[in-house]
């Protein structure tokens, strides 16, 4: 009984840090912000991943996220702790994702260059289908009971707390490096693949590499840094490379900056 539930909660801790940093590397950083460039098969993968996983369309995540940069902490931010409260969006993090996804002129407006393949036509636009085959292949692996109760745990975690966490804490509480609204969170970074370095990344959007200063640390780096070892990816300009070819001695407030201008740039083209 007592090896059967260690399993179980191992197997939850594997698909949940699987979602984790498919969505971190492939939604995020890859599909949302163009930092990093994959071989089209590790794409694939990461998106077979995420399908059995999450359940989630890749478009409505990268369109909801890029309204967020483009509407931080400001009317028509999807989910603004300043906005709705923060304890709504910590509890209710999923509902507020839910409604803007599903709403079409967000994804037109947000997700436009992203194209349904035949793929996701037939297999990753219908997440069910990957949470049934997700969950399916859970309890083939540790039975039926304790893969029903892997997948329960994974659910709550993904999705009640270290989604959540991002979106709400991460905008509540925390230390700052750049001059924006976001917070950065050690302890949240550590167990979502970086994410919680928030306001790193909103200071500057296009980084690959969300960690900057030596004390803090970015799990997905070592990843990006190994799959670019093997020619499996390409990753764009980290903050510190920003820093050192701009010009200005304000370095934090020239990357806020920058991200501003793309995100006035997303309002004007959508």
């Amino acid at each position: 009984m007592l090896s059967d539930l260690i399993w179980c909660l191992i197997a939850s801790t594997l698909v949940t840090q699987a979602a984790v940093f498919s969505t971190t590397i492939y939604l995020h950083r890859t599909a949302t912000h163009r930092a990093l460039v994959l071989h089209p098969a590790l794409a694939w993968l990461f998106r077979f991943t995420l399908w059995i996983t999450t359940g989630m369309v890749a478009k409505e995540w990268v369109a909801v996220h890029r309204k967020h940069h483009a509407f931080t902490e400001e009317k028509g931010d999807p989910h603004s702790p300043r906005l709705e409260g923060f304890w709504h969006v910590q509890l209710g993090n999923a509902f507020y994702y839910v409604r803007e996804a599903k709403n079409v002129d967000t994804v037109e407006k947000y997700a436009r260059d992203m194209k349904d393949d035949v793929w996701d036509r037939y297999f990753f636009n219908t997440g069910l289908v990957g949470l049934i085959l997700g969950t399916t292949l859970l309890c083939a692996v540790i039975g039926l009971g304790w893969g029903l109760l892997a997948a329960a745990i994974h659910a709550i975690l993904y999705v009640f707390v270290l989604s959540s966490s991002i979106n709400g804490l991460c905008h509540h509480v925390g230390y700052r490096n750049f001059n924006n609204t976001a917070t950065n969170l050690r302890l949240v970074a550590l167990l979502t693949g970086g994410e919680g370095l928030h306001n790193n990344h909103h200071g500057h959007p296009r980084s690959p590499k969300f960690s900057v200063r030596p004390d803090e640390f970015d799990p997905a780096w070592p990843v990006v840094r190994l799959l670019a070892l093997f020619g499996l990816a390409t990753p764009g300009r980290t903050i510190e490379q920003a820093r050192a070819v701009s010009t200005s001695p304000q370095a934090d407030f020239w990357t806020h900056e920058a991200g501003l201008t793309r995100a006035a740039s997303i309002r004007k083209d959508a």
